[in-house]
């Protein structure tokens, strides 16, 4: 993929590779994808998940393929002039079988609308996002859903809390910034077992900012947040952006930030540390969140 085409960090813009699916047009964050390749032969895996086509090794690595014709139920009926988009987040790496990719549409978060949640509510539907283009419509996929739904391991890893229940229950403020509903909700739920009750969830960045502004404005910030956990991924506002705000406002620069989100890979963690991220956790590690925001806001509490 040509790195001339990769963003800035905090511009709250979003580069979305278009691809086909049995006539219809769907996109991914490029952020995720590491490579297209034509389809190839695919080794199957017996006893697999009808959606996982099965395996094959690019370079030497093992990289499991997934049918998201049959995820999205439609028929596959001829791959020979499919593509193969190479995908990492979640720190796996996952190939995904396409009809045709078409290339990459530049739009700010503003651009993208969430679903209702009609096509988009807790453990339902796949869409976390929609943009409208001249000739159509644009809906780009939860991927983190689909292999969720496939691979039901890879998903928030919430039995990593159960060391921090029985804790002392404390009042320190945390404002989270996520748009999935399913996640928020389990985030919410893990932290109030960790012993953090006082939460405040917004739906994207800008919920959040507005929310942060707001405390500003009343000279409220320590009380109302101690720290801001925020994914990247958001429409109207993403994490990054949120970020670059935060740290280039008086009186709300000085706010921890921790970046939860599927998207820390390498290039992803540069940026997050260029705008002054105070720690980054890939989106299953919920146990190391809540270790990081004990030695963050919570170390007279429950100790370094």
């Amino acid at each position: 993929m040509d790195s001339n085409i990769l963003l800035e960090s905090g511009t709250n813009e979003l580069e979305v590779l278009e691809f086909v699916i049995d006539g219809n047009h769907y996109g991914i964050n490029v952020e995720k994808v590491r490579e297209i390749l034509p389809y190839t032969e695919i080794t199957p895996i017996p006893n697999s998940d009808p959606c996982i086509e099965g395996i094959f090794m690019p370079r030497g690595d093992i990289i499991t393929v997934i049918d998201l014709f049959q995820a999205l139920g439609f028929c596959n009926e001829d791959r020979t002039k499919n593509f193969l988009i190479v995908t990492n987040f979640n720190d796996l790496n996952i190939a995904f079988d396409v009809q045709q990719v078409l290339g990459i549409n530049r739009v700010s978060w503003t651009e993208v609308v969430k679903p209702d949640a009609t096509v988009s509510g807790p453990g339902t539907g796949v869409a976390t996002g929609i943009i409208k283009k001249s000739d159509g419509l644009l809906i780009i996929l939860d991927f983190e859903k689909i292999v969720e739904s496939i691979c039901p391991e890879t998903r928030l890893k919430v039995s990593q809390i159960e060391q921090y229940e029985d804790r002392e229950r404390n009042d320190i403020p945390i404002v989270i910034a996520e748009d999935s509903m399913m996640l928020s909700e389990m985030i919410k739920d893990s932290l109030n077992r960790a012993g953090y009750t006082k939460l405040h969830v917004t739906n994207n960045g800008q919920e959040a900012w507005e929310y942060l502004s707001t405390l500003k404005k009343n000279n409220g910030v320590d009380y109302g947040c101690r720290c801001l956990i925020t994914d990247i991924e958001m429409p109207q506002m993403d994490g990054h952006h949120l970020l670059k705000k935060v740290r280039d406002t008086e009186g709300l620069k000085h706010i921890p930030v921790i970046i939860f989100s599927s998207l820390i890979n390498d290039d992803m963690r540069r940026k997050g540390e260029a705008l002054g991220a105070n720690a980054q956790i890939t989106k299953p590690e919920i146990g190391k969140l809540v270790g990081i925001l004990d030695k963050l806001v919570g170390s007279s509490i429950y100790g370094d």
